[in-house]
C-alpha cells in the first residue's frame, strides 16, 4: 500500500544506534509534559509515573507481540476519579481504585476475545463516549482555574499568579497554533518551560532543592504489602472503575488512527483484545507501583505520522529512557519546582482540548441530534457529569453516573438498531480494507 511505501522505518526495523537514540527521545519529549501533569494534579510523584509509563509501554509491547507502535502515559481520564479517591483512602486507596480498572481492561480483552468486538460498540457508541468525554473536560474547568488563579496557601485570587498563568497558556497556545513539525507536537512541554522561565523572573522559582537533589535517587514508589497494606474500599472502586469504559472508547479510536497510518488493521492482528489487555496490564502495573492509570498517548500517534517511524524498538528506546529518567533525582526535584499557576495555565488550554475532543468525536461519528434519543442521552449525560462534579458535597464520581446513565438510556431507549447497523459499517470498512492489503501482497 501507499502508506507502507512511504515508511521510513518498519514496525520490526532497528534503526541505526545514533538515529535510535534521537527519535526515541523524541517520543518521550512528546510524552513527558503530559504524562508529568497528571500526578503533580492529583499529588503522586512524577518520577513513578515516568518508570511507570516506561514499564507499561514495555509491558504494552510484549502483550502486542511488538506489533504496534504506541506509547502509553497518564491518561486525563482518571484525574478527577483519582482526585475524588485521594480524598477519600489516600494515594493508597487511589492504587486499588486503579487496579480495578485495569482488571476491567483484562475482563474486557478476554471478552472481545471469545465474542468478538461488537458488543463493546453496542455499549460505547459515539453519543455515549462523546458526551462523558466532555464532561471530563469541563468537570476539570474548576481545577485549572483554581490553580491559575488562586494562592494555593490561602485560597485568595492573586493577580501576579494570574498574569503567570496567562503568559503560560499564551505561549501553550502559541505553540499549538503556530509551531509546525515536532515542535508542534509538544505545545504542553514548551508552555511548561516558557511559564516556568516567566514564573522565575517573577521570583516564583525555588531551585534549591535541585542543587540539593542527588543524581541518582528512587522515586516514592507505592508498593502493596511492602510500603502500606491495601484496604479494599468500594467507594472508591465505583468512582475510578467504570471511567476504564470511557478510555475504552479512547483506546479503540487510537488504534483506528494507528491502523490508518501504517496502513495496517491493528484492531484485527494483533488484534483488539491484545491491545486492550496491553493498557490493562499497563495501568495494572501502575497501581502496583503508585502512579496514575495509562493509555495509549495522542501525542505519540501524532509523531509515528509525521515521522512515519513505525518500529517498536523506537517506542521501547523511548520507554527506556523514561525509566532512567524517573531514577535521576535533579530531573524529580525540577519537576517538583513548577510553579501552581504554570500548572494552571496549561491545564486550562489541556481540560478544554479534552472536552472539544469530545465534540469532535460526535461530529466525526456524525452523531444526528436531530433524534430525540441522542439529544436525551447526551442532556442527560452533561448535567449528571458536570452536576455531581462540581457538586463538592457529592461523595462519587460525576464522570462514573454520567457514564452508567448514558449506557442504560442507550440501551433502553429506542432507535438503537440503526445505531448498531453504522457501527458495524465502520467496522466492516476495516475487514475491507484488511482484505484489499492481503490481495496486494499476494499478488507482490
Amino acid at each position: 500500500m501507499k502508506n507502507r511505501e512511504q515508511q521510513t522505518v518498519d514496525i520490526n526495523e532497528i534503526p541505526r544506534l545514533d538515529k535510535w537514540i534521537v527519535l526515541s527521545l523524541q517520543h518521550l519529549f512528546a510524552m513527558f509534559g503530559a504524562t508529568i501533569l497528571v500526578p503533580m494534579l492529583v499529588g503522586l510523584d512524577p518520577a513513578v509515573a515516568l518508570v511507570s509509563s516506561g514499564l507499561g509501554t514495555l509491558a504494552y509491547l510484549a502483550v502486542t507481540r511488538g506489533q504496534i507502535p504506541a506509547y502509553l502515559g497518564s491518561s486525563f481520564a482518571f484525574i478527577m476519579p483519582l482526585i475524588a479517591a485521594i480524598s477519600l483512602g489516600g494515594p493508597e486507596g487511589a492504587m486499588i481504585g486503579s487496579f480495578f480498572a485495569g482488571l476491567i481492561y483484562g475482563i474486557v480483552a478476554l471478552i472481545i476475545k471469545a465474542t468478538g468486538v461488537n458488543w463493546l460498540m453496542t455499549l460505547l457508541p459515539p453519543i455515549v463516549v462523546g458526551p462523558v468525554i466532555v464532561v471530563i473536560g469541563l468537570g476539570l474547568a474548576g481545577v485549572a482555574v483554581d490553580m491559575a488563579m488562586n494562592d494555593q496557601g490561602t485560597g485568595e485570587f492573586s493577580g501576579g499568579l494570574f498574569t503567570v498563568a496567562l503568559v503560560t497558556l499564551a505561549i501553550t497556545l502559541t505553540a499549538a497554533a503556530f509551531f509546525k513539525g515536532f515542535f508542534g507536537l509538544i505545545p504542553i512541554l514548551i508552555g511548561l518551560t516558557g511559564g516556568y522561565t516567566f514564573a522565575w523572573t517573577q521570583g516564583l522559582v525555588d531551585v534549591a532543592p535541585v542543587g540539593e537533589a542527588s543524581w541518582i535517587a528512587a522515586p516514592d514508589f507505592l508498593v502493596p504489602f511492602v510500603t502500606y497494606t491495601p484496604e479494599l474500599n468500594w467507594a472508591i472502586v465505583l468512582i475510578m472503575a467504570p471511567i476504564a469504559l470511557v478510555t475504552l472508547a479512547e483506546h479503540i479510536g487510537d488504534q483506528m488512527v494507528l491502523s490508518k497510518v501504517s496502513g495496517r488493521n491493528f484492531i484485527r492482528k494483533p488484534g483488539l483484545h491484545r491491545s486492550i489487555m496491553g493498557d490493562g496490564v499497563a495501568t495494572f502495573l501502575s497501581s502496583l507501583l503508585g502512579a496514575p492509570p495509562n493509555t495509549t498517548y495522542g501525542e505519540n500517534i501524532g509523531v509515528v505520522a509525521l515521522t512515519r517511524v513505525f518500529s517498536v524498538f523506537v517506542i521501547g528506546g523511548a520507554a527506556v529512557i523514561a525509566i532512567m529518567f524517573g531514577f535521576v533525582g535533579k530531573v524529580s526535584a525540577l519537576i517538583s519546582t513548577i510553579p501552581v499557576p504554570v500548572m494552571g495555565g496549561v491545564s486550562i488550554l489541556l481540560f478544554g482540548i479534552i472536552a472539544a475532543s469530545g465534540m469532535r468525536m460526535m461530529v466525526d461519528r456524525k452523531v444526528d441530534f436531530g433524534q430525540k434519543r441522542n439529544l436525551i442521552i447526551a442532556s442527560v449525560i452533561l448535567i449528571l457529569g458536570i452536576g455531581i462534579e462540581v457538586n463538592e458535597a457529592a461523595d462519587f464520581s460525576g464522570m462514573a453516573i454520567a457514564t452508567i446513565a448514558g449506557i442504560l438510556l442507550n440501551l433502553i431507549l429506542p432507535g438503537r438498531e440503526k445505531q448498531n447497523i453504522d457501527e458495524q459499517a465502520m467496522f466492516d470498512e476495516s475487514e475491507q480494507e484488511q482484505r484489499e492489503q492481503k490481495k496486494k501482497e499476494s499478488a507482490a
